[in-house]
């Protein structure tokens, strides 16, 4: 089967539109297991990210780091109620951090306003809740970032890395078939999420929770560290499957560079192995 044009383009939100280094996430699951006596690391907060929310703090839990401190501290092992509690006490505080975290990552709205100069309709889909995602998206508007449609945790019968949200916002705009959408995210969830329903991936090295550094301490660090750090996070990228990785969403032209070469040489999403880059990545940029 020949690979079809790209007709709709799935965005995921924190550390891929908006947010920077996905710092709300990270800051909310740190502080509600510290109201609970237990101390995470950056590590352990972000390895699940980009599942919905209640998933990732199961998996936190399940973490034998995580699972020790709160038998210690709390006489016993967890349970699914204490689940629940911790998810309620999240969802306010993830909910109040995104009235500060929000902001376009640069290049979002440029990338956006390109793919719809194509034809191609723009989806979000992400890990937060229907409340959150509204927030979020609220803030994204006024700032002239908009989508033609957004699917959340909760609207499908399961989250990332199950494909059921690209499914539904390829419903929604009337994309098909898979090798005619591009998924593009932050985390390994997201580059999971892609290969599992069959559509063009790509994976954000710099801006999200890969690098895990809001923008400014990006810009503060030292060139050749931070070089070597964004390296890393492209290889856990593309070994997780991603046809491509790039620093951030402003370098949304060569990812439709890429996606011309590879389609006029007829390949498709179900080629393993990363899309040739029409020029060699830029190891010094964070945006």
């Amino acid at each position: 089967m020949n690979a079809r044009p790209i007709s709709l383009v799935v965005c995921d939100l924190a550390g891929t539109t908006v947010d920077y280094g996905s710092r709300a996430p990270l800051e909310a699951f740190k502080e509600v297991f510290a109201r609970c006596g237990v101390a995470v690391t950056d590590a352990e907060a972000r390895g699940p990210m980009g599942m919905c929310k209640r998933d990732h703090l199961e998996c936190m839990l399940s973490m034998p780091s995580v699972a020790r401190q709160w038998r210690r501290i709390h006489g016993r092992d967890w349970t699914v109620d204490n689940l629940d509690a911790l998810f309620r006490e999240f969802l306010p505080l993830q909910s109040e951090l995104l009235k500060t975290h929000s902001e376009a990552i640069p290049g979002a709205i440029e990338a956006v306003a390109m793919w719809r100069s194509l034809g191609i309709k723009v989806a979000a889909a992400t890990g937060y809740t229907r409340h959150m995602t509204d927030l979020v998206l609220a803030a994204a508007r006024r700032q002239g970032l908009t989508f033609d449609f957004s699917c959340c945790a909760g609207e499908t019968p399961a989250g990332r890395p199950a494909p059921w949200m690209i499914y539904r916002c390829m419903e929604a705009t009337g994309a098909y078939p898979p090798d005619a959408v591009l998924k593009i995210g932050d985390t390994i969830a997201d580059i999971k999420e892609g290969i599992n329903a069959g559509v063009w991936t790509v994976g954000v090295a710099a801006s999200g929770n890969m690098l895990g550094l809001a923008r400014r301490e990006a810009e503060g660090m030292d060139r050749a560290d931070l070089a070597i750090m964004i390296g890393d996070a492209r290889k856990k990228l593309a070994a997780a499957g991603a046809h491509m990785v790039v620093d951030s969403i402003a370098e949304a032209a060569l990812v439709m560079s890429g996606l011309r070469q590879a389609i006029a040489g007829g390949g498709c999403p179900g080629n393993r192995g990363l899309l040739p880059r029409p020029r060699p990545p830029a190891t010094d940029s964070v945006a």
